[in-house]
């Protein structure tokens, strides 16, 4: 898979990482000898790009948020959970939620390749899949975060996921304040991709 739905590898890829060159070019074979239908492909990515995206973590989070029992239930056991609300899939078979607080944070990455829960967040962005995030977001979390932007206190534990193939991690952020009076919907709206990863917060709701 890739990023653009509509190239398959018929343009240099020289600016591509080695790994989704090689993609393109598995892809590029498969689809001239018939084995792969390209239409099929592109709807594929279409759903996980555009149609399921971060908007469905987004709902679990909110719901998570609001409910307590739910939230329990996440805890326990989050495959059960997410798939209660409808998604499930590939890339989300076994799922774990971990859950931020004031005492601590989570970090999720993917040391080996990029496995990501695709039916809540979609296809994982460009740096998430970059050695330099796999490596440095366990070396360094602390500065990975600073470079995203997210600054927190030291007394803060930051705990680092390590993806697989067999598990996939959800982070549900801590909830803003000032959200007490809003639904879920207004709530999923403040929950961004990267909150979801970890290397970013739940925006704040804007003032009224």
């Amino acid at each position: 898979m890739h990023d653009d739905p509509h190239h398959h590898g018929h343009a240099p890829d020289n600016h591509l990482d080695q790994m989704t060159a090689r993609v393109r070019a598995l892809e590029t074979i498969l689809v001239e000898k018939g084995l792969v239908d390209p239409a099929a492909v592109d709807a594929i990515i279409d759903t996980y790009e555009h149609k399921v995206g971060p908007r469905n973590g987004a709902a679990v989070v909110a719901r998570a948020w609001t409910d307590p029992e739910f939230a329990a239930w996440l805890k326990r056991d989050a495959t059960a959970a997410i798939t209660s609300m409808g998604f499930a899939g590939r890339q989300g078979e076994h799922m774990v939620a971990v859950f931020n607080t004031e005492a601590e944070h989570n970090l999720v990455v993917c040391t080996l390749c990029s496995c990501y829960p695709w039916p809540v967040l979609g296809l994982p962005p460009t740096w998430y899949k970059a050695p330099a995030y796999r490596s440095r977001a366990v070396r360094e979390p602390r500065a990975v975060l600073a470079e995203f932007g997210v600054t927190l206190p030291a007394e803060t534990r930051i705990r680092v996921w390590d993806s697989t193939a067999e598990v996939r991690y959800l982070v549900i952020p801590r909830r803003p304040p000032g959200t007490g009076a809003m639904g879920p919907e207004a709530l999923a709206a403040l929950v961004t991709r990267d909150s979801m990863i970890g290397c970013g917060l739940a925006r704040a709701p804007e003032a009224p």
